[in-house]
């Protein structure tokens, strides 16, 4: 199964994590771990998998990701299996009650990342899920690597399954 992993990210958190998905993936599957503004259709066209990731920018995905999205021809993932991450500060850290209640009621940019996709003809074959961040540039909540390609590993055995 070739699988084709895209990313946005300002300040690197997004991209470790894409990059730690990759490595559950034997080198011949993995097509590429590419920022969203830099794929092209033939990788696209190549992919049986595509992961799609961001950070959440004001309860949503980032520019670029949304971009992606929207450039994406109706259908151009007929056939293929998607999923969608996100990093994401944590809730329940949260310095006031307002940006809690902000998170409940619009949510990460996973769950939006995974709907595009879907819209464009993607069959999900995984929950969205988030990777944390301690402060609004991180680093990387420790653990979230190695949860990110247990993950990715699961999201390998839905695809295939």
């Amino acid at each position: 199964m070739k699988t084709l992993i895209v990313y946005d990210s300002y300040f690197g958190n997004t991209e470790q994590i894409a990059r730690a998905i990759a490595a559950a993936f034997d080198p011949g599957e993995c097509l590429g771990v590419i920022r969203v503004d830099e794929v092209v259709p033939e990788q696209l066209a190549a992919a049986d998998l595509l992961i799609a990731g961001s950070p959440t920018r004001a309860f949503r995905p980032s520019d670029g990701t949304r971009a992606f999205l929207k450039n994406l021809p109706a259908g151009a993932l007929a056939g293929r299996s998607v999923a969608a991450f996100d990093t994401r500060l944590d809730a329940e850290q949260a310095p006031s009650a307002l940006l809690k209640f902000l998170v409940k009621l619009f949510g990460y940019a996973a769950k939006p990342i995974a709907g595009g996709l879907a819209k464009k003809g993607g069959r999900v074959v995984a929950e969205p899920e988030g990777f944390l961040v301690d402060g609004s540039e991180g680093p990387l909540r420790e653990g979230e690597l190695e949860r990110a390609e247990n993950w990715a590993r699961s999201v390998r055995a839905a695809a295939a399954g």
